[in-house]
């Protein structure tokens, strides 16, 4: 997995590198601007011009030695001052390194016009250390790129963007590629900071990565969910394959427990159970023929002994999607949560009849709350988890020791410890009811194959999300079906075991490749 890091933290890796290893600063800024040049002449065209737009700090530096080294190659590039002079420090150095080069240095004062004609735009205005507003002159330079055809190469983040949450702050450039330095950070894998981003490339500049062993975040990529993928011996059989057992649906909510046991179908189950209250019973009698049918109220007297027998040879219990909302199927979900042993799915309604008893549950639980159900667990409003989602996932999965998938565009997986790990797949086709509950019975059906419950949510949202591009590549991104991503989980597998190179009966997983540092 990539190490995400916050501002913060980066910021004592740099000076552990300079002040504990000895590399310099200026160094370090060197390699920066070197590596930015070299994308932007890979990607500006024959006698195109560049405009490097530069802040009086050290993103600003990175953009000086930047449009040096253009020079050197023979592109024509210029730095335009957003905010004065560099005074001091290692930007100051790189300034007049520049400019005795020969390089220009235009003072920005009417950026819509001094930008014309430009082929790229760099963007080395703000860089990580920006925590309020961007206000004054770089509000109507920022504006300016984000209108220009050029494309647009971020320094560090996109300036303007927060480098821990990926909120825009006031306004935020919007660049075609960002060129993140020594380790990505943190908003550039979250929403909708990834989007302000575009192309996402990491540049080593000399910053050694076990610095960053203490990170605790981490963008989770292909090779690491392929590693995951439950591997098949060649005489495996529907018993060995896992039980998994569905409590979901009420009358005129079977669509729920449909699609939740769908995805456990799916996902790899070998056997599932759907279990419904008896008067839903005929609703989905012949509707999922490959599963197990039985019926049980969770409001009835007697439930959990009643559970008790149902769960007997299941290995794991996906519980919610579409069940009774009553005040006695609130009380059964609260003593099952807590002292059932078996892993255990706690999605949709499960999670609302947990809202105001939010308590530790010790057991191996995974919690799918979409923002509005988290927001219910955590007792504040929907905006408040969307504005950190990061922070959100943290808090629950702290009070309740369960692992937390937060869905939604970059879902976030969080472990009890604070752990977190942001999914990169999955887009607006998922924006769709019901995709949730194949979520759902597609994690609960990788703990019926073994999975702990961090390493089940992780790849449950991979190739959940896999499954939704597919479908959106086979179907378009409008119109696709809860019921279309479901058929599309075995696609998501396949790829994903091909990937890690398993094929066929292979039962070993070979070691994957390295991180690419690509999104």
């Amino acid at each position: 997995m990539e190490p995400l890091v916050t501002a913060a933290e980066m910021r004592a890796i740099d000076r552990e590198t300079i002040d504990g290893i000895g590399l310099p600063a200026a160094l370090l800024m060197e390699h920066a601007g070197r590596a930015v040049a070299d994308v932007v002449a890979a990607r500006c065209p024959p006698g195109g011009r560049v405009d490097v737009l530069c802040g009086s700090g050290n993103n600003g530096g990175d953009g000086f030695v930047c449009a040096r080294w253009l020079r050197e190659r023979g592109i024509e590039a210029r730095v335009l001052l957003a905010r004065g002079r560099a005074n001091a420090g290692e930007a100051a150095l790189h300034l007049a390194a520049y400019e005795k080069l020969g390089g220009a240095v235009i003072e920005l004062v009417d950026p819509v016009a001094q930008l014309h004609g430009a082929a790229v735009l760099v963007d080395a205005l703000l860089g990580t250390g920006l925590a309020t507003p961007v206000s004054g002159p770089l509000v109507a330079a920022i504006a300016a790129m984000n209108e220009s055809p050029a494309l647009v190469v971020a320094v560090d983040v996109p300036s303007g963007m927060s480098s821990d949450d990926g909120r825009t702050l006031g306004v935020a450039v919007r660049a075609g590629v960002t060129v993140t330095l020594a380790l990505r950070k943190l908003g550039l894998a979250s929403h909708p900071g990834c989007e302000l981003a575009g192309e996402v490339l990491v540049a080593d500049i000399g910053i050694p990565r076990s610095l960053a062993a203490a990170v605790k975040a981490f963008l989770l990529e292909a090779a690491d969910a392929a590693r995951l993928v439950p591997r098949r011996a060649a005489g495996a059989h529907k018993g060995t394959n896992g039980h998994a057992l569905v409590i979901a649906g009420s009358r005129g909510k079977l669509g729920a427990a449909m699609l939740s046991t769908l995805g456990a179908l799916r996902g790899g189950a070998g056997l599932v159970t759907l279990a419904v209250p008896p008067d839903a019973l005929d609703g989905v009698l012949g509707r999922v023929p490959e599963a197990m049918l039985a019926a049980f109220d969770p409001a009835a007297a007697g439930a959990e002994q009643a559970l008790a027998e149902l769960a007997a040879g299941k290995r794991a219990l996906v519980l919610g999607p579409g069940m009774p909302t009553s005040s006695s199927a609130a009380a059964f979900v609260r003593r099952a949560a807590a002292s059932l042993e078996m892993p255990m799915v706690l999605d949709a309604d499960a999670l609302n009849h947990l809202a105001g008893d939010l308590r530790r549950l010790d057991r191996p639980r995974v919690l799918t709350p979409h923002p509005g159900e988290a927001a219910r667990l955590l007792g504040v409003d929907t905006a408040a988890v969307q504005a950190d989602r990061v922070v959100a996932a943290r808090k629950l999965a702290a009070a309740t020791q369960a692992v937390v998938a937060l869905k939604g565009a970059r879902t976030v997986v969080a472990a009890p410890d604070g752990e977190i790990t942001i999914n990169p797949t999955g887009g607006p086709a998922l924006g769709t009811g019901g995709t949730g509950d194949v979520l759902a019975g597609a994690i609960g059906a990788l703990l019926a194959q073994g999975l702990s419950p961090l390493d089940a949510a992780r790849l449950g949202v991979y190739a959940h999300g896999l499954a939704g591009d597919l479908a959106a590549e086979r179907r378009g991104p409008i119109g696709v079906l809860a019921g279309d991503v479901a058929k599309a989980l075995p696609q998501a597998f396949a790829r994903l075991s091909a990937a890690a190179g398993q094929g066929g009966n292979q039962t070993r997983v070979p070691p994957a490749t390295p991180p690419s540092g690509r999104s």
